[in-house]
């Protein structure tokens, strides 16, 4: 493994860690002593990683001399300084351990190899390459009940040429410790080519034709109440796993009576999301058309809020988190038609008249029974008399 490239140079090619020692260069009478340190950077995985595993790094170092102390610096592709925690230090072989990893750390990273005695500045540079999802940790989804919605994951594989195939699922379910329905599973060629397949039924959804590579989309063109919950996304590679969640929340709105609002009456308006919500989430009713303020706000985190409404206009229910309106839902309350309120003042005034007539009746038809009943009891009263006198007439 060594060649004499001139006179004075020797190279040696493919270094290991046994290669280290003292080197003497002979001319003459002369002897020139060189001592060779060779140091070893590994990293777990061969730098292939997924998100939020944590990447261990192994300096070993050999040298003819006693070995130095050495201190580490390491850098991440953004070139910001990231402290490691040293696990095990026995100056010949380093271990050190590094946070999780997040996708967009992916790149070149560089370790940083110092010591006064013997003097020694050494930059190391390896590969790292980090296999996730580019959306947040925990991303929230917001629907109107009937509307459309697409829920996408980004893959980062494009981004960062990633050369090995790895597969994948996607799951949902309504809520924690439910059952879990899979959608979809997908494989990705070495190549990077996303190949998807339906898995399920149990929910109308669709996959877009038209995406940008590396995404996993889901659309629902007409969204239920029961198809909120947590879609989540997951990964796989070399029997390691990485997920992205994502928690649909849908938001649906009903009146009690439904119809038309008649001249005084009331109809209740009812708000409810699908929740959980965020701890600084609220719902809040507004009267849009409406000359004065008229809002009405629940307590944070609460899912369902009703308001009863005597006026007739446009009505929204916004779901606000942290100052900002998510979504909105608006329902018009529509006020019934001149001649609708006509026939109802009508017929309560026909009604009224005709069950006054009807007592009217009622107590003509009783004055005339009594009259009737007293008229024949006297008619019987004077037969009874007139018997009586002729009996009398017969006995004198």
């Amino acid at each position: 493994r060594s060649d004499i490239k001139t006179q004075y140079k020797l190279s040696v090619r493919d270094l290991k860690l046994s290669d280290a020692g003292i080197y003497t260069c002979e001319y003459g009478t002369h002897k020139v002593h060189t001592s060779l340190h060779i140091v070893n950077l590994t990293i777990s995985l061969d730098g292939h990683f997924l998100q939020n595993e944590v990447p261990e790094l192994i300096l070993t170092q050999n040298s003819p001399s006693p070995l130095p102390d050495l201190s580490i610096t390491l850098f991440d592709s953004n070139n910001n300084r990231v402290t490691p925690e040293i696990q095990n230090k026995n100056l010949q072989e380093y271990i050190v351990n590094l946070k999780k990893l997040k996708t967009m750390e992916s790149g070149t990273w560089v370790c940083q190899i110092h010591s006064d005695s013997p003097l020694i500045n050494q930059n190391i540079s390896f590969a790292v390459k980090v296999l996730g999802f580019q959306n947040p940790d925990l991303e929230r989804k917001y629907a109107t009940v009937d509307s459309t919605v697409i829920l996408s994951w980004h893959l980062n594989s494009q981004k960062i040429k990633w050369k090995k195939g790895f597969t994948g699922q996607l799951n949902w379910k309504q809520q924690e410790g439910a059952e879990s329905h899979e959608l979809l599973d997908f494989n990705v060629t070495p190549e990077g080519q996303l190949h998807e397949t339906k898995k399920s039924n149990s929910l109308l959804f669709e996959i877009p034709e038209s995406k940008s590579e590396s995404t996993i989309d889901v659309k629902l063109p007409k969204v239920h109440f029961n198809h909120s919950g947590q879609y989540q996304c997951q990964l796989e590679y070399e029997r390691r796993h990485a997920q992205s969640k994502i928690e649909l929340v849908v938001m649906k709105v009903s009146a009690n009576p439904a119809g038309p609002l008649s001249r005084g009456a009331s109809v209740t308006l009812t708000c409810q999301v699908s929740g959980p919500l965020a701890p600084d989430a609220y719902l809040s009713w507004e009267h849009v058309n409406s000359t004065k303020m008229d809002i009405k706000n629940s307590k944070q985190r609460e899912v369902k809020l009703e308001v009863n409404v005597s006026t007739a206009g446009l009505w929204s229910c916004h779901l606000i988190e942290n100052s900002d309106k998510k979504i909105s839902f608006h329902y018009h309350v529509e006020e019934a038609s001149v001649w609708i309120n006509n026939v109802i003042i009508g017929a309560s005034i026909g009604g009224s008249l005709l069950a006054f007539a009807l007592g009217c009746l009622c107590i003509i038809s009783g004055v005339s029974w009594q009259r009737r009943r007293q008229r024949a009891k006297r008619m019987a009263q004077a037969r009874q008399h007139l018997l009586e006198n002729k009996t009398c007439q017969c006995q004198q």
